[in-house]
């Protein structure tokens, strides 16, 4: 039986799996409010005790950079260590992983009715893969392909890199950011909390008028959320601009990412906001900023970029991590 978690700043998901690698069935799945615990090894514990299973591996995806078995996370006032959730728990071992890691290994076992297609694309088999995923935070991770068309997921922290404008209003955007920030990342303006960051800029700098009814809705309640719903909903043009802003953002920092990645081979988005805005998603907008970077732009063009809608990606990947150390081959891959 294995054991997987996948814990983000907004919902922590618990599963039991039993299967292979690339072949993982769900026993139990249960989802928990990460905020209203003091940390994983409360929330893994109360899963366990509700849910008795013997454990004969544990696997944990976590926001931030796990370096030797420890990472603090983002969005989340927890430090966290394998050594110690391990002992607490009173597993035989807790392997810690980058949750961004963990959704790229969770694409080797989606089908797929779990993509929606932006651009079709070239692929490229023997070519690298790239996943971008923005959510309460921003996650970025790549998967680079061997000689044998196998592909090996890797992590990165390339979310918390600098934040760079590509015309006059986003220029302003950076400046006003950095009279609020000490350091602007792609996460400030790419996240939830980064939809909301350009919502104020856009109320802030007289670009738009706040209705009384939509202040109301954003001090009572989730911001993000109601901006994205009244941007869908199209009931105020402010929360419009703000959308659009974001989904242009997006696509060009996954433009960013597939061409250090060079993915040719494809570039994934993922991420809980992704499903909920598809259709802007799938609008001209992402793709005109995803290939819009000069000379270069022909090779964007043919790379295939997928919106990935299973919620449970990063849990699977989990899962599969936990099931390849069982299997001691922690470093094998996806065939292509």
């Amino acid at each position: 039986m294995i054991l997987a978690g996948d814990i983000g700043g907004t919902n922590t998901r618990l599963a039991f799996f039993e299967g292979t690698p690339d072949r993982l069935r769900a026993v139990q799945v249960e989802i928990f409010p990460s905020a209203h615990f003091a940390g994983p090894v409360e929330i893994v514990r109360k899963f366990l005790e509700t849910h008795k299973q013997p454990v004969e591996a544990a696997c944990f995806g976590l926001p931030g950079a796990v370096v030797n078995g420890r990472v603090e996370t983002t969005n989340l006032p927890w430090v966290v260590d394998s050594g110690h959730m391990t002992a607490e728990l009173g597993l035989a071992h807790v392997q810690l992983i980058n949750d961004l890691y963990a959704n790229a290994h969770g694409i080797a076992l989606l089908a797929e009715s779990d993509f929606v297609v932006l651009n079709p694309g070239i692929p490229n088999a023997s070519g690298n893969r790239a996943l971008i995923s923005a959510g309460t935070g921003l996650g970025e991770a790549g998967l680079y392909a061997d000689a044998q068309g196998v592909y090996h997921p890797f992590p990165s922290e390339g979310g918390h890199t600098d934040f760079a404008p590509r015309n006059d209003l986003e220029m302003e955007l950076l400046r006003y950011l950095l009279g609020r920030f000490e350091h602007v990342s792609y996460e400030r303006v790419l996240s939830g909390p980064g939809l909301h960051n350009l919502y104020l800029f856009l109320r802030d700098t007289g670009r738009g008028e706040e209705p009384t009814w939509l202040a109301e809705q954003i001090v009572q309640g989730d911001p993000p959320a109601a901006i994205s719903k009244s941007a869908l909903e199209g009931t105020s043009e402010i929360c419009v601009q703000a959308l659009d802003m974001f989904v242009s953002l997006y696509g060009a920092e996954a433009g960013n990412l597939a061409l250090k990645m060079l993915a040719t081979g494809g570039a994934y988005v993922g991420g809980g906001i992704a499903p909920k805005i598809i259709r802007k998603l799938s609008s001209t907008v992402f793709m005109k900023s995803f290939t819009a970077k000069g000379r270069i732009g022909g090779v964007l063009k043919e790379i295939p970029v997928r919106v990935i809608t299973n919620d449970k990606t990063a849990l699977l990947g989990a899962g599969r991590v936990a099931a390849l150390s069982l299997a001691k081959a922690p470093e094998a891959g996806t065939p292509v």
